[in-house]
This record gives structure tokens, sequence and C-alpha cells, in this order.
């Protein structure tokens, strides 16, 4: 109206436009998180994928797990923000049942990596325990165990003893394998002089690793799955509004008229 004053939005609307963008700020983030665990799953696969092999646990591949968890995520976070968008109710639906899977996930996983870290350990201790057994018979096991110990500066299980009692080393005159070796000189005796070699066993090693890291790695995965519980209200809020803002919008169209 001339003269008149000028109406703002309303609150309604004001509000359905912080919940879109919220949700599509979010969605973004949760697509990055994916391509994060897809990038990770890949350095894991084609650098870890050798050492994992030496574990007897029963426990699923960790970066296979990544690896299908990234790329669900990248595909969700994708049909999260275009829900967002086109504030598709069904979509945004789906989205959020998606976000609470995730959610239970997570959980499992962080709970199940405090809880069973040291049943993990004890799986890798058993198979380098077989990995010395199969050693000179199975050259993919032999090639784990020699890049494990180079890697890690480690021999053996326990220590460079293991190597003596193994069938490979009483084949060999109670020697070790070269991986084992710090210097050259000495190391191929029989038996070897113990300051050529790595004074650490292998399993030490892990062990190590696994308790300073899987608190880190588990306290992450509880935060992340946590952080869903956000993605979860606002696709809800979003979906729950929808209906009534596309009647809204529609009958001030039919009022214009």
């Amino acid at each position: 109206r001339p003269g008149g004053r000028v109406r703002g939005p309303e609150p309604a609307e004001g509000a359905m436009a912080l919940l879109k963008l919220s949700l599509m700020a979010f969605s973004f983030v949760f697509w990055a998180a994916g391509l994060t665990m897809l990038i990770i799953g890949l350095w894991a696969k084609m650098s870890l994928g050798t050492y994992l092999a030496l574990s007897a646990s029963d426990c699923p591949s960790a970066p296979a797990i990544l690896l299908a968890t990234g790329v669900a995520v990248i595909i969700w976070g994708f049909l999260g923000c275009f829900g967002a968008a086109t504030e598709h109710r069904g979509l945004l639906r789906a989205y959020s049942a998606f976000l609470a899977v995730v959610l239970a996930a997570g959980l499992a996983a962080g709970l199940s990596a405090l809880l069973y870290r040291q049943t993990l350990a004890q799986g890798f201790q058993e198979g380098l325990r077989q990995a010395l057994l199969a050693y000179g018979e199975d050259d993919g096991v032999a090639d784990a165990l020699d890049a494990l110990q180079r890697a890690l500066s480690c021999c053996g299980v326990e220590s460079y003893r293991d190597w003596l009692a193994s069938p490979w080393g009483r084949e060999q005159n109670g020697s070790v394998p070269l991986s084992c070796c710090r210097a050259r000189r000495g190391c191929r005796r029989s038996p070897p002089d113990a300051r050529s070699l790595h004074p650490d066993g292998c399993f030490g090693r892990v062990s190590a690793f696994v308790g300073t890291n899987m608190f880190y790695v588990a306290t992450a995965a509880l935060g992340l799955a946590l952080l869903q519980l956000v993605g979860i209200v606002l696709a809800c809020l979003l979906a729950a509004r929808v209906p009534a803002h596309l009647v809204k919008n529609t009958w001030n169209r039919l009022t214009v008229l």
C-alpha cells in the first residue's frame, strides 16, 4: 500500500529458511566427513592391508568398513542437501532415518573399540605366531611379516628368540630373517648377535600402538555419532514444517490471483 509500512518476512518463513540453511550446512559437513572416511579407507587399504592380514581376529576389515561407510555417507550427504533445498518431505524423513542408523553404528563402533581393544591385540598376537609358523611356506605371509618388522623395527612376537624356535629358524640353523636386522654384520650368525637385531618384539609395538591410539579413535567415533543428533533434529523439524509451509504458500498465491 502507498505510504504503508513494508511487511517483512513472517516468523514462520524465517524459521523455515533457517532450518533449510542449517540442514544444508550440516549435510555439507556430513558429506565432507564421508569423503574423509573414503580417503582414509583407501589409504588404509593400500598401506595397512598387509599388516592387517596378519591378524587372527574375526573382526571385519577396518579399511573395508571405512570405504563402505564413506561411500554411503557421501551419497546420503548429497541427498540430504538436495532434500533440504527442494523441501522433499519423504527424502528428509529417509535422511533422518539414515542419520539414526549412522548414530547407532557410531556408538557401537566407539564402544566396541573401547571394550574389545585387548581382544584385538590378542588376535594380532595369535596371528603373528601363526605367521612365524607359516614363514617360508606362504610367500604372502612372509612378505607381510617382513614388512611389519621393518616398519616397526621389531623382531618376532615377543623377541628375536621366537624365530630361533620356529620351523624356519630351525631349518636355517637358528637364524633370523634379514627384516630383523639393524646391521648386517653379525645378523646371520647362528645364533645371531643380539646387538645387531631389533630388540623389541612386534606384539609389544602393536599393543602399545593400539593402547595409545584406540582411545582417540573410539572418542572420535562417539563424537561423530553424537553429532548426528543435530542432523536428525534438523531433518525431522524441516520435514514436519514442509506440508504446512507448502500449503500456506499455495494459499497466498491463490489470494494474490
